[in-house]
């Protein structure tokens, strides 16, 4: 094998043709293409934290949306209980005034008649048919107000009007007028009330 150099024309011409395959080459490439990999790794990070902010707003939302709709549920699961508990309410206000009529019934007789032989059927007749009407009135819920000898209450009473005496603390109910009744825990008629009140 001889030992000979490459002709300087040969270099010039290697050297020409490789200036010729750079020209088209961007210089971030000349260079190793270094810059180029940095603004891509850049990018690439600038996407996964994007993608990483918008899970966790996905997340976020979704929480969101499922207490929404835990709070929806729990509200028409209410609903439901309290139509169910206090279907009644409409018949049960209506029936007070029967309720009340049979009272009145019972007090406008007279007590001599009472003790009278042709009037027991009659007055034993209402007597049951009102314990029929308290007995249904519980079964659905329905109770009566308490009221004379407690305090008035606002939420229960509706004083009607005051009555002077030293017997009672001002305040205290004395006299029930018209009875007041509650289905479950809502009121459906306060009961109508005289109040005990200083004399002058």
């Amino acid at each position: 094998m001889s030992d000979t150099k490459p002709d300087v024309k040969d270099e010039e011409k290697i050297d020409a043709a490789v200036e010729a395959e750079l020209e088209g080459v961007p210089e971030s490439m000349k260079q190793g293409g270094e810059g180029e990999a940095a603004e891509e790794a850049d990018s690439a990070e600038n996407r996964i934290e994007n993608l990483e902010r918008e899970l966790a707003e996905a997340k976020q939302q979704v929480l969101y949306a499922q207490a929404e709709t835990q709070n929806v549920r729990r509200r028409l699961e209410k609903d439901a209980q309290d139509a169910r508990a206090y279907a009644a309410t409409g018949f049960a206000r209506d029936m007070l005034s029967v309720m009340d009529n049979m009272q009145r019934a019972l007090t406008a007789i007279p007590e001599e008649v009472k003790d009278e032989e042709k009037w027991k059927g009659l007055i034993n007749g209402i007597e049951a048919t009102g314990r029929e009407l308290e007995t249904v009135f519980e079964k659905n819920g329905v109770k009566r107000v308490a009221s004379v000898g407690l305090p008035l209450d606002p939420n229960q009473h509706q004083a009607m009007i005051e009555i002077p005496t030293e017997e009672h603390e001002p305040g205290t109910i004395v006299q029930e007028m018209q009875a007041g009744y509650v289905i479950k825990d809502r009121l459906l008629r306060p009961a109508f009330v005289g109040v005990a009140k200083k004399p002058e």
